[in-house]
């Protein structure tokens, strides 16, 4: 925005016929002209040299009136207006500034709206964030999304995941609500639930299998998660709106906001999330790239609270990675 006043005429010679004495000028201008035409067809005598000195020294008036008019302006310019000018332009800086650090502190850096499919720039983003991030924070439902990303990451970080807890109906009716809604009329409630115990399985099964990609993961297992999910990085933190139905038409994946590093946003759900995840409220299991897969069967087991046999686990197995390549695929992030 320029600070400069809408109503600026540019320069003195304009601003001259923009006042009462451009208008007074140019009265004197018109009856010098006059006269000295009239003057001009006259006979010789007093009449004619009345006329003529009329014309002349009103001539005269004119150009002194306007070097003095052109000297005042100028003079009050420089001691009124371009102070004011430049006073506006500081203020508007100051604003601008001010507005940008509110925008910094409460605004998301970026919005994607709700989509059927993933959205290949979001998934393109996010990987930017987790390829520069020593720390990912994953607050979700299943973790297979994590698990996905980890895999295709060129980088090593440590994971903390806060998932939901398969053994508690709670835990699991709010993601099932909202997939009821996205279904419609046709949708089952007991279908979505099993689909989502199967999800939670599948997702530690990723896990399990990027274990190698990060140099620890804790997971939390909690009976009431949080309905949106959070991806938290160094530098951002992402908040997809599972919560927000009243948006009208409801897609698989929500509306997500991005938040920078510094903004208040990022701060209150980086603490809401290491709370969480250190609360001795919940089960807390660690897997490392050491972690067998005899381990992880007993930790499967302390985590879902049913067996998984060696066949049940390459069955998981084969459907994350299916998932895996498919997601892939939908969100061009390469295999």
């Amino acid at each position: 925005m320029s600070a400069k006043p809408a109503g600026d005429r540019g320069n003195l010679l304009q601003e001259l016929f923009w006042t009462r004495t451009g208008l007074l000028l140019l009265i004197l201008v018109v009856t010098s002209g006059t006269c000295l035409a009239v003057s001009s067809t006259m006979a010789q005598g007093p009449v004619r040299n009345f006329v003529l000195s009329v014309g002349t020294g009103t001539m005269i008036s004119a150009v002194v009136g306007f070097t003095q008019t052109l000297i005042t302006s100028s003079a009050a310019q420089r001691a009124l207006v371009t102070p004011v000018v430049e006073e506006s332009r500081r203020a508007l800086r100051e604003l601008t500034f001010e507005y940008r650090a509110l925008d910094r502190e409460f605004f998301p850096t970026h919005v994607f709206e709700p989509t059927a499919r993933p959205d290949p720039v979001f998934n393109q983003v996010m990987m930017q964030d987790l390829e520069r991030t020593r720390l990912y924070g994953f607050r979700g439902f299943a973790g297979r999304y994590a698990a996905c990303r980890l895999l295709l990451s060129q980088s090593e970080c440590e994971l903390r995941a806060v998932l939901a807890d398969p053994r508690d109906d709670d835990a699991i009716s709010g993601r099932a609500r909202y997939l009821l809604r996205h279904e419609g009329a046709d949708g089952d409630y007991d279908t979505i639930v099993d689909r989502l115990r199967e999800q939670i399985s599948i997702g530690l099964v990723g896990l399990f299998c990027a274990r190698s990609r990060c140099s620890r993961i804790d997971l939390t297992i909690v009976s009431d998660p949080p309905l949106d999910r959070l991806e938290l990085f160094d530098d951002s933190a992402w908040l997809t709106l599972y919560s927000n139905t009243s948006a009208g038409i409801v897609r698989l994946y929500p509306r997500t906001l991005r938040f920078s590093e510094g903004s208040f946003l990022y701060g209150m759900e980086r603490a809401e999330f290491l709370r969480i995840s250190n609360s001795k409220a919940g089960l807390h299991v660690v897997i490392t790239p050491s972690t067998t897969r005899d381990d992880f069967l007993v930790l499967f087991e302390k985590i879902t609270g049913a067996p998984l046999t060696a066949e049940g686990f390459r069955g998981l197995e084969e459907k994350f990675h299916a998932f895996r390549r498919e997601f892939s695929a939908s969100a061009q992030l390469g295999s």
